[in-house]
C-alpha cells in the first residue's frame, strides 16, 4: 500500500517504472492492472477503465429497510463499500452523556433569552435520550459506519456522464457524496475487498440504522421484524439485492407455486427444501414422479417407493403416543381404507361387520384400549380379511372375498404384512411412481395419513410438507380432502404445507383448491402457459406489466407475494445444490455418462 500511495507525490516521472514493475508481476501472480494513472479526482486503471471514487457524507434523517438499493441496482458498474466498526460500550455511553449535555444546555440557554424551541434540537435531544435508553438496556449498539462507492467509465468523457448521474440518483435519496480529491488510490482501495478504509470519513449509527443498511435485502417485500430462519429464494428481478422469505415468521407457514411445465417449480422447491434442511426443519415430500429420490439420498433421507417389492405401509399401525382412543380412531380409518379399496361407499350393514371384525383383529394380536397394549404388532389387513371370513354372515363373506385381490391376489404386495420402512428421519421421501394405476388413490391415502399422524403427534416440531403435482391429489378426494385440512390445521401442529402443481386450473377450479390457495402466505408465481393466465390473473390480481412478466419470465423466475408485498425473482444455486435440484433429462443423463461411461473414447486406450 505504501508504494501505490508514493506514486502520488510525482506521478509522472515515477508511473513509467512503475507500470512495467506492475506489468511483470501481473504476469507473474495474476493480480492487479498494468498500470496506475492518478489524478487528482479521478484514476485510470490499465488501458481503458477510468473510476472516481466518493464518500458519503451526510445522509438523510430517516431511512426504511433496502434503502441503498437504487444505489446498489444503478446501471452502472458501481463497487460500493460499506466499512462497519463497533464502538465500545463504555465509550458510547460516554459520547452520548456529554452529547445529551449539550443538547440539554442549549436548550436551557435558549429558554433563558425567550428564544422559541428549535424543533431540530428537540427531536436531536429525543431521539439522544431514547438511545441512551436502549444502549443501557442493551437493546443496542453504536457503530462508526462509513459508505463509499467507486464509479468506472470507459474513458473521461463517459466517465464525467456517470458520476453526474449517480450524483443526481444521491442526491435524490439525501446522500451528499464527497469526491476522493488527492486520495484517489486511497478510494479506490476503500472500495476494494480488502477490508481497508483508507479515507476515513464515517457517521455514527445505531443498530437498527445499520440493519437498514443491510444491502441483500429486497425493498419490494415486507421485512418480518422476528424473523430468525430467513430462506434465500434468489436474486432480485429488479435490482441488486437478494430475495428471503421466512415462512416461520409469518401469520401462517403455507406456500403455493403454481408454473407450467418446465418452469422450474422442482428446482425452486428443493432448493427450498436443502435450505430449509439447515435450520432443523423435518420435510415429508409427496413425490408422484420420483423427483425427489437423488435429493433424498445426498443428503441422508428416508425414501419410501411404494409399488416396489417388498414396500408395505400398514393402516392399522397405532400411533406412537399412546391414546386411550387410538384402537378405535384406527378402526374408523380402516373404514375409509376398505371404502377406497372397493371404490364404493359402504352399506350400513356392510360397516357394522366391519367394524366388528377391525376390532376382533386388534384383540385377536392382543390390543385392546390398554394403552400398554399398544406396543404390541398391529394386525394387517390379511388378519381383518380373516376375521371377516371367519364371521359367518353372507355381508362379511361378501366383503371379504371382495377384499381378496388385495390380501392374497394381485394387488397383496401393498397390505400382506407390516409396515416395512419407519417414516422417521429429517427427510421422508414418499415416492408414488411406481405404484400401478389401480393403488395410486390407496397408496396417496395411506402416505397422507402417515404424514398427518406425524404432523399432529404431541411431539413439538417445525415440519414442512411438500406435496408436489398436487394436481394428481386433486383429482381424488382423499387427497384433496388432506390438502383442505392441512392447509386450515397445520399451523396449530407447527407445520407448513406447500403445493406445488403446473395445473392451475385444476387448483384454482375447485372450492377446496381455492382454500389452499387462500390459506398460503407465501404464493409464488413461475412462468406461465397463456392459456392459464387468465385464471392466475383472476385470482391474483396481476398488473398488465406482471402478467406479460410471467408469459416470458425465464426458467426460474417469477414472483413472490407475500401478504400485500410482492417482487420479482430469479432462482439461484450454488453447484451442489444445482447437481441435486436439477430435473434436465440432458443434465442428468450427461450425470449418468459420467459416474458410468459406456462408451470410451480412443484416448482411453481401449480402441
Amino acid at each position: 500500500m505504501r508504494s501505490l500511495t508514493a506514486l502520488v507525490g510525482d506521478a509522472a516521472s515515477i508511473l513509467p517504472l512503475a507500470s512495467t514493475v506492475k506489468a511483470s508481476r501481473r504476469d507473474t501472480l495474476g493480480l492487479g492492472p498494468s498500470s496506475l494513472t492518478v489524478g487528482s479526482k479521478t484514476l485510470a486503471i490499465g488501458e481503458s477503465t477510468h473510476a472516481a471514487s466518493f464518500a458519503v457524507a451526510d445522509y438523510p434523517a430517516e431511512v426504511g429497510n433496502g434503502w441503498l438499493e437504487p444505489l446498489l441496482s444503478y446501471p452502472a458498474r458501481i463497487d460500493v463499500a460499506i466499512h462497519v466498526e463497533p464502538v465500545p460500550a463504555t465509550v458510547a455511553a460516554d459520547r452520548l452523556r456529554k452529547q445529551r449535555a449539550r443538547l440539554e444546555s442549549g436548550r436551557r440557554l435558549s429558554a433563558e433569552r425567550g428564544r422559541l424551541d428549535d424543533p431540530l434540537t428537540e427531536s436531536t435531544a429525543a431521539d439522544a435520550r431514547e438511545l441512551a435508553y436502549r444502549l443501557a438496556c442493551g437493546e443496542g449498539r453504536l457503530f462508526t459506519v462509513g459508505i463509499y462507492l467507486t464509479v468506472f467509465a470507459d474513458g473521461d468523457e463517459a466517465l464525467a456522464e456517470t458520476v453526474s448521474a449517480v450524483k443526481s440518483m444521491a442526491d435524490g435519496m439525501l446522500l451528499r457524496l464527497v469526491p476522493a480529491t488527492y486520495r484517489t488510490v486511497q478510494g479506490w482501495t476503500t472500495t476494494l475487498p480488502l477490508g481497508l478504509d483508507g479515507l476515513r470519513i464515517r457517521r455514527t449509527f445505531d443498530t437498527d440504522a445499520l440493519a437498514a443498511c443491510f444491502p441483500f435485502t429486497s425493498d419490494q417485500l415486507a421485512q418480518v421484524a422476528d424473523s430468525t430462519t430467513p430462506v434465500l429464494l434468489g436474486v432480485n428481478g429488479t435490482g441488486a439485492g437478494l430475495v428471503c422469505f421466512d415462512r416461520w415468521a409469518l401469520d401462517n407457514y403455507n406456500s403455493v407455486v403454481l408454473a407450467r411445465s418446465g418452469a422450474g417449480k422442482s428446482y425452486l422447491t428443493k432448493l427450498d427444501i436443502l435450505r430449509s434442511l439447515y435450520s432443523g426443519v423435518q420435510v415429508m415430500v409427496v413425490d408422484p414422479e420420483q423427483e425427489y429420490v437423488r435429493l433424498a439420498e445426498a443428503v441422508g433421507g428416508t425414501i419410501i417407493e411404494l409399488g416396489v417389492p417388498g414396500t408395505r405401509i400398514n393402516p392399522f399401525d397405532l400411533p406412537s403416543e399412546p391414546s386411550g382412543d387410538a384402537v378405535r380412531r384406527r378402526a374408523l380409518f380402516g373404514h375409509t381404507v376398505v371404502s377406497v379399496l372397493l371404490g364404493s361407499e359402504l352399506t350400513a350393514s356392510e360397516r357394522a361387520v366391519l367394524d366388528t371384525a377391525i376390532l376382533a383383529a386388534y384383540a385377536q394380536a392382543g390390543i385392546t384400549d390398554d394403552v400398554r397394549t399398544h406396543s404390541r404388532a398391529a394386525p394387517t389387513l390379511i388378519d381383518v380379511a380373516n376375521a371377516l371370513a371367519a364371521d359367518g354372515g353372507p355381508e362379511a363373506k361378501s366383503l371379504a372375498g371382495r377384499l381378496a385381490p388385495h390380501t392374497t391376489g394381485s394387488f397383496a404386495g401393498l397390505f400382506n404384512g407390516p409396515t416395512s420402512t419407519a417414516a422417521e428421519g429429517h427427510l421422508v421421501v414418499y415416492a408414488l411412481k411406481h405404484l400401478p394405476e389401480e393403488l395410486k388413490a390407496i397408496g396417496t391415502l395411506l402416505v397422507l395419513d402417515a404424514i398427518w399422524r406425524q404432523v399432529t403427534s404431541p411431539q413439538r416440531q417445525r415440519r414442512l410438507v411438500v406435496v408436489d403435482e398436487a394436481w394428481l391429489l386433486m383429482k381424488e378426494p382423499a387427497g384433496a380432502r388432506f390438502l383442505f385440512r392441512m392447509g386450515k390445521a397445520a399451523r396449530k401442529y407447527w407445520a407448513a404445507l406447500a403445493v406445488i402443481t403446473q395445473d392451475a386450473a385444476d387448483l384454482l377450479g375447485s372450492e377446496l383448491g381455492q382454500a389452499v390457495v387462500a390459506n398460503a402466505a407465501i404464493q409464488i408465481l413461475l412462468r406461465q402457459a397463456p392459456q392459464a393466465v387468465e385464471s392466475i390473473d383472476a385470482a391474483f390480481g396481476l398488473s398488465a406489466g406482471e402478467r406479460a412478466y410471467l408469459l416470458a419470465a425465464d426458467r426460474g423466475c417469477g414472483l413472490i407475494t407475500i401478504g400485500a408485498s410482492r417482487a420479482a425473482f430469479s432462482a439461484v444455486a450454488s453447484a451442489d445444490e444445482h447437481v441435486l435440484a436439477t430435473t434436465d433429462p440432458a443434465e442428468l443423463a450427461r450425470m449418468d455418462a459420467a459416474k458410468n461411461p459406456r462408451n470410451p473414447s480412443p484416448e482411453d486406450g481401449d480402441f
